[in-house]
């Protein structure tokens, strides 16, 4: 459903997150060695996330990205909205271009209620909520 430069997207600012309590400011490569992704990539996606006001960057020696306070309380359809956009919420599980509830493709009932789910959840969970379980040790970001 999401895109992979949305997944990248959404694991750099879950671990900008984990670093906000330490006053981190890591930079593009840090982010993208941390997360298994292409620092080009990755770089192009926290450019877009801070003209977004998705996070923040700074310049110079102790420059980097990180997130306030306010952005930590941001739910995660934001990042979602910023890199894929609303419609990753109506496209077909199938990918067609015509599938509704009118004409459906042979997964749409089923698919429809997974996908309303899995917005619901991108606009209830906050950038906050990820991070906790990377910070307590308990989810990961990348598998080793």
């Amino acid at each position: 459903m999401l895109s992979l430069g949305c997944k990248a997207a959404i694991k750099a600012v879950i671990f900008l997150a984990t670093r906000t309590d330490d006053m981190q400011r890591p930079g593009m490569a840090e982010v993208a060695d941390h997360i298994g992704e292409n620092v080009h990539t990755v770089g192009k996606l926290l450019q877009k996330l801070v003209r977004s006001g998705i996070i923040h960057s700074s310049k110079g020696p102790n420059g980097g990205f990180y997130l306030s306070d306010n952005q930590l309380n941001r739910p995660i359809i934001d990042i979602v909205q910023v890199i894929d956009g609303e419609d990753v919420f109506n496209q077909c599980g199938l990918g067609l271009s015509e599938c509704s509830n009118t004409k459906p493709c042979p997964l749409h009932n089923t698919y429809k209620g997974i996908r309303d789910d899995f917005e619901r959840l991108c606009r209830e969970f906050t950038i906050r909520d990820a991070c906790q379980p990377v910070k307590d040790g308990n989810a990961f970001l990348m598998h080793a």
